[in-house]
Formats: C-alpha cells, sequence, structure tokens
C-alpha cells in the first residue's frame, strides 16, 4: 500500500531489489525526503515493503535492469552495485549509490567498469576471485551517511534545474 502522495514526490529512488540489504535503510532515510521509492524485482525474489511501489519483472538476463533503466529520469537516485547498470543510469543524468556508500559517477565509473572485466576475464580463464567482504555495520553507516548527502543534492539539483555539487 502506497501512502506517499504521487504530487508530492519530486525525485524517484529506485532500488536494484535483488540481493540489495540496505533496502529497508534507504526507505527510511528517503522517507525524509520527497522522494518516491520504487523497488525493482524478478518473480523470483519478490520484494515488497510498505509505502513503496514494487515493480516485478520476469526471470531473464538483466531484465530487471532494463526495466529500471527505461523508469530512470534525471535527478532520480539509483541503488545497484551493478556497475553496467550504474553507467546506463549515469548517462541518464541520475546519480547512483552502492550498497556500501561509494557513489559512482561519471569520473569513476570507466575504472570499475574495467576492473569488472579484467576479474571476469582472469575468472574465464580459471582463475578464482574472492567474494565480498561480509556487512558490517560500519557499511550501514557509510551507505546512510552517503545516501544522505546524495538525496540532499539531487533534490537542490532538481530544484536548481541543473547537475552541479
Amino acid at each position: 500500500m502506497i501512502f506517499l502522495q504521487e504530487a508530492k514526490a519530486i525525485l524517484q529512488l529506485l532500488i536494484d531489489a535483488d540481493a540489495c540489504p540496505v533496502i529497508d535503510l534507504a526507505l527510511f532515510v528517503s522517507s525524509n525526503y520527497e522522494i518516491k521509492p520504487i523497488l525493482f524485482c524478478d518473480t523470483t525474489h519478490r520484494i515488497e515493503r510498505e509505502n513503496a511501489i514494487t515493480i516485478v519483472v520476469p526471470k531473464g538476463p538483466d531484465s530487471v535492469d532494463f526495466k529500471l533503466v527505461n523508469a530512470v529520469t534525471k535527478y532520480d537516485i539509483v541503488i545497484t552495485q551493478d556497475y553496467g547498470l550504474a553507467a546506463m543510469c549515469l548517462a541518464k543524468g541520475a546519480f547512483v549509490i552502492d550498497q556500501n556508500g561509494r557513489e559512482m559517477t561519471a569520473e569513476n565509473i570507466d575504472q570499475l567498469l574495467a576492473f569488472r572485466f579484467e576479474s571476469a576475464k582472469f575468472r574465464r580463464a580459471g582463475g578464482r576471485t574472492k567474494g565480498p567482504k561480509k556487512r558490517t555495520e560500519k557499511n550501514n553507516i557509510s551507505f546512510e551517511m552517503n545516501f544522505r548527502q546524495i538525496c540532499e543534492r539531487a533534490i537542490l539539483a532538481k530544484k536548481r534545474g541543473d547537475f552541479s555539487d
């Protein structure tokens, strides 16, 4: 059930919700701003929360990513750990942050994509890479602090009609 009025929301928060550990924290923070939260997931990870819209797509390679990128608009905020999706959202003028609070920007996305490519190439050649470290409270604190800053910057940018800090 959605309690947030469409007319009040000035921005959207689009969350790549499959395997996202900060959904509840992001919804809590975004409730302090005029931001409409939308969760994107596939049929195998149906995720619903009160006060958020859930968009469920059929299971398939990148089906969630394509649905999300088609919904994002300039100044929106996206939470994802997928560098490819982040690059597409940045190209549309969105702000992008991962679950650990790292902002993805035009300045760092090429390096992140190159690292992903090299890691995939290494694994295809038989190499093994370590998985992600266990999530800590420090990750949540970093995410919340940086997410709040991005919310404020996005709202200000939208009101000014630009994309600067």
